[in-house]
């Protein structure tokens, strides 16, 4: 396990999971804004690691597997941490979309790797861009107070929204790049 500039954000990242959890849940004023900050830290490290890893010719198998797991546990206790607090349908529905897709995604992409076709459902810039949606948009329904005479929680969850049906484009991108390795795999065992 090579421990690297990139590796240590994406340990720092899952080290904040616990310390977001206890303050979101802190019974005082401030903890959405301390929360809505801690996420959005963590959003960032993993805009950076990644960039750091490429640019400094850091990359690595550990890295490789531990990203993209730091950042599905990140969104995923978020998400669900925030549908507990606000028990809305408007909320628990996109966040189960997000949180089934990348449980979704992941098996495909396990499977895939099983075939030695990984980089088939390699992340797409359709992907990136639904990371960028659900970053920003969780880190408004966090903090969740008004700014400049915008409601951030109105905001955020419209963003969510958009976040979900990229989400939802995206795996599709995916199940359609595994389904035609299972066509080329059944025609091949035919022949």
């Amino acid at each position: 396990m090579p421990m690297n500039l990139p590796n240590v954000l994406t340990l720092g990242r899952i080290a904040l999971i616990p310390v977001f959890g206890l303050v979101f849940l802190l019974p005082v004023g401030w903890a959405n804004v301390a929360a809505a900050g801690i996420f959005a830290l963590a959003a960032v490290t993993d805009w950076l690691d990644g960039y750091l890893a490429r640019r400094l010719g850091q990359t690595s198998a550990f890295g490789a597997f531990l990203d993209p797991v730091a950042d599905k546990l990140m969104v995923a206790v978020a998400l669900v941490a925030l549908v507990a607090v606000n028990s809305s349908p408007l909320l628990a529905f996109p966040a189960a979309v997000i949180i089934g897709r990348e449980i979704a995604v992941s098996a495909l992409r396990e499977w895939m790797a099983e075939l030695g076709k990984r980089a088939r459902v390699a992340v797409s810039s359709v992907g990136k861009v639904k990371t960028a949606a659900q970053m920003i948009s969780i880190v408004m329904l966090l903090y969740a107070d008004t700014l400049l005479g915008i409601s951030m929680y109105g905001l955020g969850l419209a963003l969510l929204y958009l976040a979900a049906a990229l989400t939802l484009w995206s795996m599709a991108l995916y199940l359609l790049a595994a389904w035609q390795v299972l066509v080329e795999g059944d025609r091949g065992s035919k022949a």
